[in-house]
């Protein structure tokens, strides 16, 4: 498995999901159905439009799919503290999102 310097992967058909667990363990977060919830919804909107969705966008992804509680960006944060979009992503096998320092 080829990462860059941040860890993303190279080439995002190398991602497993052991592949997500072990850079979701790195990064200190044991992964619930809630993370895989999120994980999954990003990687379709990847395959669908071939970029990283921003916070704003898997907000709006998840307010639309599940509602209010879910769709908020201190839930996603909650899950995913080091940035949901960034941390997401990376989790996910995907390119780090081009908005993202």
């Amino acid at each position: 498995m080829d990462r860059d310097v941040e860890g993303y992967l190279l080439s995002v058909e190398d991602w497993t999901e052991d592949i997500a667990k072990k850079i979701a363990k790195e990064d200190g977060i044991n992964l619930s159905p809630s993370h895989w919830e999120i994980i999954y919804l990003v990687r379709s909107f990847y395959i669908e439009f071939n970029i990283s969705p921003t916070v704003h966008m898997l907000v709006r992804m998840i307010q639309n799919r599940h509602g209010k509680g879910k769709g908020n960006s201190r839930y996603l944060f909650r899950l995913f503290p080091k940035g949901p979009a960034k941390q997401a992503t990376k989790i996910a096998g995907l390119p780090k999102p081009s908005n993202c320092l």
